[in-house]
C-alpha cells in the first residue's frame, strides 16, 4: 500500500537528510532542505540546498514530476521571495531525482508562457510545453542526478555529502552562485539601490544600468573592486565609473551613497563576496538576466549581431542595386536603440522607431556621439497598436506611406520580436502597461484573417505591413516557423508576397538565445500576392561562411506524420500490446520525444504497440531517429507520405531492424515481459527459456493471424526477409546477446537496453553511461553501431523518396 505523502517526507528527511532541516514550507513546495545562515544570528536566514516534488506510490515520472516544480514555482514566483536552492528534485517511494537549479532558472524568465495553469494537470498544452524547454535546457538528462532507494543507497549518501554542505552552524555568509544571483539581484534593488545618489535616468541614457552597479559590489573584496573590467567599480565608500556623466554645470566620475553605506553594509553583510572565480565571467555575460520580468515580457526582442546586420544590407544590394540607399526609404519600425542601422550611409533616407522611448533617447544620445542618423527620424511609435497619422509619424515618411507610388521605394527593415501575445494573465485592463505581450490592435484586426498565428508578435508587424503598406517591401529577420509552421497555413494564404532573396543563420549567434534552429533574413516584395510554396535560402554558419543553400517549404493542413500514423493508433489496453511509443509533434525538435517503453511506462502522447501495428511503429520511430536532428533542419516537418511505401517489404524490415537495436528502444525487463527479443534459446546460448518469442515468431513467420483475443490463431503469416545492411544489423546485434549470455547469472529475458546497462553501468545520477571496460563488449558494441550508421543511411533515402520529408 503506497505511504501517504507526510509519511514519505518525513522518512526521506530522517534518513538522508538528518543534518538538515526539513521543516520549512515555501507555499506548494513539498519539501525543503535547508541550513540557517547569519553571523551571530544578527541577520537570520536560510540556505536552501533542495526544493522537492514528492509523490506517493513508485509509478512518477521523475521529469514530470520535476516539471510540476518548476511549474508550481514559476506561478508562484517563489523564487522571487526567498533565495533559490542548490538543487530542484523530485521523489516517491523508488526513486529520487536531482536538478541544478541552475540550469533550468532561465525557464522562468522566458516571454511567451502562461503561468496561470494548474502545475497538476500533465496534460495541458502548457506543461508539455514547459516539459520540452526544460528538457532542452538539462540537455535531455545528462543534468539530472538519478538515484533508487536501496538499490544506490551509498551513491545518494554520498551525492549528499559532497553537494550539500553544511559548513558551521552559522554560516557566515550566503555564497553567490548561478542558482541565486538573479535574487540577490532583485533583493538588492530593493534594499540598496534608493540609496546610491545618482540620476539613474542620466546614467542610463549612457548605457549604464543599476546592474553594472550590482555588479560592482558583487565583485569586490571589503568593498574594494577586483574585477577591473567593469563600467562601474566599488571604491571603499564610493563608485567610480568609465565615462563622464555630464549634468548642468558639472562632470561626474563618481557616485556616492545617501546614507553613508548604512543599507549597503547591512545588505552585503549577508552574502560572502567575491563569489567563487569561476563565476564571473557567467556573471559578467548574462547581465541581460538581471531584468524585471514585466520589461523582459514587454520587449520580447533579440539585438542583432553586427555580422548580421551587414549581411542584410549586402543582400538587400543585391536584390535591389548598388544605389539602393539613394532610391529607396528606410524605416525600422522596432528599432530598439538602433544597432541595425549601422552601416546605412544616407541618413536622410532612414527612419527608426520604436515602443520605448528610453530607446529614442538612447538613439539620439548616439547621434550625438556620431550615429548616422537624424533626431527627427528616430521616434517613439507603437506599431502594433498606434495609427499611422501626424499626432505619431514624422511628416515626411507618413507621405511616403500615403502615396502608393512612393510606398514602392518603402523598405520595412525589422527584426521583430519574437515574443507570443497569447499570455492569459494579460486581460484588458493592464493590457497599456505589457503591450509587448498583450492583445494588440493588429491583434484584434487580423485574427480572423490570419488565426492562431495573432499569437506571434512577429507575425503581427508582417500582416500589418502587408495589408496597411501594400506595395512596399519587407527585409525582415524571423524564426522560419512561419514558412514552415503547421499553425502558420492561415497566416500563409493571408500573406502573399514574391521572396527575393534570404539567407539563415544559426539562432545562439544572437544576443540571449540559446536554441539550435534557424533564424532566416528574408526580403519580400510586397507588391506581389505569390502564394508562399517553398523559397531557396543561403545558410551560413555562425562565424560567416557561407556553407550551401536550403530550401523552407511552406506546408498545406493534413500533411504531417501525425494525420499518416492517426490510424495506427490504439489506447485500448489489453495483453496483445507490446510496447507503447511517444508522439510529439511532427518536426525535427520533437524528435528526443519519440522512444518506446513498456506499456505501463507510456509517455503523455503515446500509443500503444501490438502486432496490427508494429511495422508502422517502427517507421515512425525510424524514420524520426534515422537523420540527425541539427540547427538547420530543427523546423523541418515529416509529412504523410506517399502510398507506394507500403510495397516496400524492404524498408519496412530495415526499420524493424534498426528499431530493434536503436537506443530509442527503452523496453525493460523489470517493468514487464519483454516481447522484444528477435532471436530464439539456441541462437544467443540462453540458460533459461525466455517469457515471450513474440518477435522472434513475427519475423520467421510463426505468428498466426488474429481472429481471436491471442497473438495467434490459424492461419500463418509469412517470414520477414531482411535486406543484406538490416541482416548485418541482426547478425551484430545477435553477437552482443550471445556474449552476454554466455556470462554467468545473465537474465533470460533481458531486452537490449538491459543488456547495454549490465554492460555500461549508470552514473551517480541513475543515467546510463556511454561506454563499458569490458574491451570484447565495446568492440561488439562498436561493429552494431557501425551497420547501424550504414542501415540509418539507407532509411534515410527512402525517408525522402517516399516523401516522409521533402528535401
Amino acid at each position: 500500500m503506497a505511504k501517504r505523502e507526510e509519511e514519505l517526507k518525513n522518512e526521506i528527511g530522517k534518513k538522508y537528510f538528518t543534518t538538515f532541516d526539513t521543516t520549512q514550507i515555501l507555499g506548494d513546495v513539498d519539501f525543503t532542505v535547508s541550513v540557517r545562515y547569519g553571523k551571530d544570528d544578527a541577520f537570520p536566514g536560510r540556505h536552501f540546498l533542495l526544493w522537492a516534488e514528492a509523490k506517493r506510490g513508485t509509478k512518477a515520472d521523475i521529469l514530470d514530476s520535476i516539471v510540476q516544480l518548476i511549474f508550481t514555482i514559476g506561478k508562484a514566483r517563489t523564487f522571487e521571495t526567498y533565495a533559490p536552492p542548490v538543487f530542484l528534485g523530485a521523489f516517491d517511494e523508488e526513486k529520487i531525482a536531482f536538478v541544478p537549479y541552475h540550469k533550468v532558472q532561465e525557464v522562468f524568465y522566458q516571454n511567451d508562457f502562461d503561468w496561470t495553469e494548474a502545475p497538476s494537470n500533465h496534460k495541458s498544452k502548457e506543461f508539455l510545453q514547459l516539459k520540452e524547454l526544460v528538457s532542452k535546457e538539462i540537455e535531455n538528462g545528462s543534468e539530472v542526478y538519478f538515484f533508487y532507494f536501496n538499490q544506490a543507497d551509498k551513491g545518494l549518501e554520498k551525492f549528499i555529502k559532497k553537494n550539500f554542505k553544511i559548513g558551521k552552524k552559522n554560516v557566515e555568509g550566503l555564497p553567490i552562485s548561478k542558482n541565486n544571483f538573479i535574487f540577490v539581484y532583485q533583493k538588492w534593488c530593493k534594499e540598496v539601490k534608493n540609496t546610491i545618489q545618482v540620476d539613474w535616468n542620466g546614467l542610463k541614457k549612457m548605457g549604464i544600468l543599476d546592474a553594472h552597479f550590482f555588479l560592482a559590489d558583487m565583485l569586490s573584496d571589503k568593498n574594494k573592486g577586483v574585477y577591473e573590467k567593469l563600467q562601474v567599480i566599488l571604491n571603499n565608500d564610493h563608485y567610480d565609473l568609465d565615462r563622464k556623466m555630464v549634468g548642468g554645470m558639472f562632470e561626474v566620475k563618481q557616485v556616492s551613497f545617501k546614507d553613508g553605506m548604512k543599507a549597503h553594509t547591512l545588505f552585503w553583510n549577508q552574502y560572502k563576496r567575491p563569489p567563487r572565480k569561476e563565476f564571473w565571467d557567467y556573471f559578467i555575460q548574462r547581465v541581460d538576466l538581471l531584468v524585471p520580468q514585466d520589461v523582459r515580457e514587454r520587449k520580447g526582442s533579440y539585438f542583432t549581431p553586427q555580422i548580421w546586420v551587414e549581411k542584410s544590407q549586402q543582400y538587400l544590394s543585391d536584390v535591389l542595386g548598388d544605389d539602393w540607399e539613394d532610391e529607396y526609404f528606410v524605416w525600422d519600425c522596432c528599432a530598439g536603440t538602433g544597432n541595425m542601422e549601422v552601416g546605412l550611409k544616407n541618413k536622410y533616407r532612414v527612419w527608426a522607431s520604436t515602443l520605448d522611448m528610453t530607446d529614442v533617447k538612447i538613439m539620439h544620445e548616439r547621434i550625438n556621439n556620431g550615429a548616422n542618423l537624424l533626431p527627427k527620424h528616430c521616434f517613439q511609435f507603437d506599431f502594433l497598436n498606434d495609427e499611422f497619422n501626424e499626432d505619431k509619424i514624422p511628416h515626411d515618411l507618413l507621405e511616403i506611406i500615403n502615396d502608393p507610388e512612393r510606398r514602392k521605394k518603402l523598405i520595412i527593415y525589422i527584426n521583430p520580436p519574437y515574443a507570443e501575445t497569447a499570455n492569459k494573465k494579460i486581460n484588458e485592463t493592464n493590457r497599456k502597461n505589457k503591450r509587448g505581450v498583450s492583445f494588440t490592435t493588429v491583434q484584434k484586426q487580423y485574427s480572423k484573417l490570419i488565426g492562431i498565428a495573432t499569437k506571434e508578435l512577429f507575425a503581427q508587424f508582417f500582416i500589418r505591413a502587408k495589408q496597411e503598406l501594400s506595395g512596399c517591401y519587407l527585409a525582415e529577420f524571423s524564426k522560419m516557423k512561419f514558412i514552415q509552421g503547421p499553425n502558420f497555413a492561415q497566416f500563409r494564404d493571408a500573406f502573399k508576397a514574391k521572396f527575393e532573396k534570404g539567407f539563415v543563420v544559426p539562432a545562439n549567434t544572437f544576443d540571449n538565445v540559446k536554441g539550435q534552429f534557424p533564424i532566416g533574413f528574408m526580403i519580400w516584395n510586397l507588391d506581389c500576392d505569390n502564394i508562399i510554396k517553398s523559397i531557396v535560402c543561403d545558410v551560413f554558419e555562425s562565424r560567416g561562411e557561407f556553407i550551401g543553400t536550403k530550401t523552407f517549404f511552406g506546408y498545406t493542413p493534413k500533411m504531417f506524420i501525425t494525420d499518416w500514423f492517426r490510424p495506427y493508433h490504439t489506447r485500448q489496453e489489453n495483453a496483445e500490446n507490446i510496447g507503447a511509443i511517444g508522439l510529439y509533434g511532427s518536426d525535427f525538435q520533437h524528435n528526443n520525444f519519440i522512444y518506446i517503453t513498456n506499456p505501463v511506462d507510456h509517455t503523455n502522447r503515446w500509443t500503444y504497440i501490438n502486432e496490427r501495428n508494429l511495422i508502422s511503429s517502427c517507421i515512425y520511430l525510424s524514420l524520426r531517429q534515422a537523420i540527425e536532428a541539427t540547427w538547420l533542419n530543427d523546423r523541418d516537418q515529416y509529412l504523410y507520405p506517399e502510398e507506394i511505401w507500403k510495397d516496400d517489404m524492404d524498408f519496412q524490415s530495415d526499420c524493424l531492424a534498426y528499431t530493434l537495436f536503436h537506443g530509442q528502444n527503452r523496453i525493460m525487463s523489470e517493468s514487464g515481459t519483454n516481447h522484444w527479443i528477435p532471436f530464439s534459446e539456441e541462437e544467443v546460448g540462453a540458460q533459461m527459456m525466455f517469457s515471450s518469442h513474440f518477435m522472434h515468431d513475427f519475423i520467421n513467420g510463426n505468428l498466426k493471424k488474429k481472429t481471436g483475443g491471442g497473438f495467434w490463431d490459424e492461419e500463418e503469416s509469412q517470414p520477414i526477409v531482411f535486406t543484406p545492411v538490416a541482416q548485418a544489423v541482426m547478425d551484430a546485434g545477435r553477437e552482443i546477446w550471445k556474449y552476454y549470455h554466455s556470462l554467468y547469472g545473465a537474465e533470460a529475458n533481458a531486452s537490449f537496453y538491459d543488456i547495454r546497462a549490465y554492460f555500461q553501468g549508470r552514473d551517480e545520477s541513475g543515467r546510463m553511461n556511454n561506454d563499458s571496460s569490458d574491451e570484447h563488449y565495446m568492440s561488439l558494441l562498436k561493429d552494431l553501431r557501425e551497420k547501424q550508421k550504414h542501415l540509418a543511411e539507407q532509411i534515410e533515402e527512402k525517408v525522402y523518396r517516399y516523401g516522409f520529408l521533402k528535401k
